[in-house]
């Protein structure tokens, strides 16, 4: 079975160049200027030999083959997020399910895209006996707490990786048709409450009231964000009832 689909970018010069090229596990894909590669680019901008891909089961890596250029590997569903491959590094591995590779090429940027849509899991029943393991970060997407937290990463989860983050007074307008009595007090009380429940700040049971939590809101946000505690199918919890019955 295939691991991975590599997309080229379009070339309307070349009409033979298939839309998709489909790898197995251990399979490789040469790409570079020179005719010769499995994918070539025939771009001024591009080194002959420009780099390698393999796939690797539920992942692939990446080699930049190039002696000067840092190429980018871009995950276009998660808000900014990407990786930078220098140039001569061997085996880079590339984490996300769907990527952008970004190849500088004398002014332009050129892309490819590859997919990675096998997952593997582990069958429920092989793992050992024993006590359950606690889970890093318990949410409960019912409460308060969650719409609060929701409503302070929307923003970001919309597509603007470095949109600044709501103000208390935005986020009880943005939770009035889902909480038509909060407030100021009570959506910062909620804010408190995540900051400890996150494990940001000591619980009350300590008396060690731990370091000023600066940007408690910033450091909020990205912790959820990167442990995907909010996803952006999760911002239906700010929609209205009418709403979200419509979905």
């Amino acid at each position: 079975m295939y691991s991975i689909i590599v997309v080229p970018p379009p070339t309307p010069e070349d009409e033979h160049r298939p839309a998709q090229i489909r790898l197995a596990p251990g399979e490789r894909l040469t790409f570079g200027r020179a005719p010769g590669n499995d994918l070539p680019i025939p771009h001024d901008g591009v080194s002959r030999g420009a780099g390698e891909l393999t796939a690797q089961g539920a992942f692939w890596i990446l080699s930049n083959l190039s002696a000067q250029a840092t190429y980018v590997v871009e995950n276009p569903e998660g808000a900014g997020e990407h990786i930078k491959v220098g140039p001569g590094r061997l085996d880079a591995p590339v984490p996300f399910e769907f990527s952008r590779i970004v190849l500088p090429a004398a002014g332009d940027l050129l892309t490819i895209e590859v997919w990675a849509p096998r997952h593997d899991y582990l069958r429920e029943g092989a793992g050992p006996d024993g006590d359950t393991t606690a889970p890093a970060f318990s949410v409960d997407r019912t409460k308060r707490y969650f719409a609060v937290l929701a409503a302070l990463c929307e923003p970001r989860l919309r597509g603007d990786p470095h949109a600044p983050l709501p103000t208390v007074d935005q986020v009880v307008d943005r939770l009035r048709p889902v909480w038509p009595a909060a407030s100021r007090t009570s959506v910062q009380w909620n804010i408190d409450y995540l900051a400890v429940k996150l494990r940001l700040k000591p619980g009350p049971d300590t008396a060690d009231p731990g370091p000023r939590l600066n940007g408690k809101k910033e450091s909020l946000v990205s912790l959820a964000l990167r442990f995907d505690l909010v996803c952006e199918d999760d911002l239906v919890v700010l929609a209205g009832p009418s709403a979200r019955a419509a979905r």
